[in-house]
């Protein structure tokens, strides 16, 4: 258990850490802490996922709460069902993770975060002293809970369209890449109606991933997305991951739009709505974001990188929008919940609101030279980013925050190394006045790295 549970999810490889008879103990554990009645169940289309799902459903039947199935679903149509149906929720899937991975995200009533301080590490403590002796912490209850099915999918998009209004803007040709994740499932129904020519790609649903992993911030995972926009003639290209809970966005001429600037588009339109308000942005996203905030009249709070951590900030502030680096975006009126379709959404309607082709619109909200994110595979995490801090502490003009990771800052630059939740591999992001000193900066850091 101590390897499955990580930061703000559980996530492991099937059947060798992640099998049924643990699902079924975390299904127990989390009615458990969560103390539900009831609770909301999704799955995306990964082989392992039906099963796992089902055996957690039964964990928590066992433990007397009614389980709601919405069955496959996005993250964040999941996310939808706990808000609505005000139940704490659990979603199956280990987003952009290889094929042989599977996980579990769970959420509160309302979508809350269920992080390491919100109830995961005692849901994972009861759940490993479970396994170690069965019948030792979960007996069955008085009375069995029921499962049942609902679909939720029409209700999803039409909550969505409530936010976003596209219906007035002139009409765009958007190609979508599902990369076989759950875009698939649920873009033709949130687009249908829209002022939107739909170019899908790769919408079956396949949880082997045949035509390239589902993780759009590796540049080689757009390389399709990218030459259908040209090829097409479109006005937009968007990247789903996955579980769909993540939008990348490319413009009309194939190039990636930094998820810091979507990030500063929708904060700009949220402002719009909420004069004053304040916006999440992770300690990863670049310094342009905060920098436009302020110039909308807006409040900028930095936060750890994480789900878990935006929404819990964005409780705590009352902050109406939160963007990642990773193309997470989260908003107030969506239970504070991360939703890359409402993000896409956000951007169609600022390009169909006006005659500017999308590379235009965006060219604002970009200011520096970023690196994007680079992951080495290293043994030891912690030794070579200690090896990198005795590189840099005590330069002149140089400052070191440990928020989240190591965050190194000089005059017009900073780089951010962090270990990921998920995987042996340190991550490292820079960001600088011109591409040239990102380049000399890069070079520098994972020379160290990577020695």
């Amino acid at each position: 258990m101590t390897h499955l549970v990580k930061a703000y999810d559980v996530r492991g490889i099937v059947p060798d850490q992640l099998d049924e008879r643990i699902a079924e103990a975390v299904g127990a554990a989390f009615v458990r802490v969560t103390a539900a009645d009831a609770i909301t169940v999704g799955w995306d289309m990964r082989p392992s996922s039906p099963d796992l799902s089902g055996a957690f459903s039964r964990g928590a039947a066992g433990q007397g709460a009614d389980v709601v199935q919405i069955g496959l679903a996005s993250t964040d149509q999941l996310y939808f069902a706990s808000g609505h149906l005000n139940l704490p929720g659990a979603m199956f899937t280990a987003s952009h993770n290889p094929a042989k991975y599977n996980g579990i995200k769970m959420c509160r009533a309302g979508a809350a975060p269920v992080g390491q301080d919100t109830g995961l590490s005692e849901i994972r403590d009861l759940a490993a002293r479970e396994l170690a002796e069965p019948g030792s912490v979960f007996t069955p209850a008085g009375k069995q809970g029921t499962i049942t099915q609902r679909d939720l999918l029409t209700a999803y998009a039409e909550y969505l369209r409530t936010l976003v209004d596209l219906s007035g803007n002139r009409r765009l040709k958007v190609v979508v890449d599902a990369g076989n994740g759950m875009g698939g499932h649920t873009v033709p129904v949130v687009f249908e109606g829209l002022p939107l020519d739909l170019v899908p790609m790769y919408f079956e649903l396949d949880g082997s991933f045949p035509n390239h992993e589902a993780n759009p911030l590796d540049p080689k995972n757009l390389v399709d997305l990218q030459a259908k926009v040209l090829d097409s003639g479109a006005d937009i290209g968007l990247a789903f991951d996955g579980d769909a809970d993540r939008c990348f966005v490319v413009d009309e001429r194939g190039e990636p739009v930094p998820p810091s600037a979507v990030t500063a588009l929708v904060a700009v339109r949220e402002l719009a709505k909420h004069p004053g308000s304040t916006i999440i942005h992770n300690l990863i996203t670049s310094q342009a974001v905060p920098e436009i905030v302020r110039e909308h009249g807006g409040v900028p709070v930095r936060t750890r990188v994480g789900h878990s951590f935006i929404k819990q900030t964005m409780a705590e502030t009352g902050a109406v929008f939160g963007g990642e680096h990773s193309a997470h975006y989260y908003f107030a009126d969506f239970w504070k919940a991360d939703t890359g379709m409402l993000a896409a959404m956000h951007v169609l309607a600022a390009l169909g609101e006006q005659a500017l082709p999308l590379s235009e619109l965006v060219a604002q909200y970009s200011r520096y030279a970023a690196s994007g994110e680079i992951n080495s595979e290293v043994g030891d995490q912690a030794g070579r980013a200690a090896a990198v801090r005795a590189a840099y502490e005590g330069k002149p003009g140089v400052s070191i925050d440990d928020l989240d990771g190591m965050t190194v800052s000089g005059e017009g630059w900073w780089f951010n190394l962090r270990p990921s939740n998920t995987e042996p591999l340190l991550r490292l992001n820079i960001e600088a006045r011109t591409s040239g000193q990102v380049a000399e900066i890069r070079d520098e850091v994972l020379a160290i790295v990577r020695a």
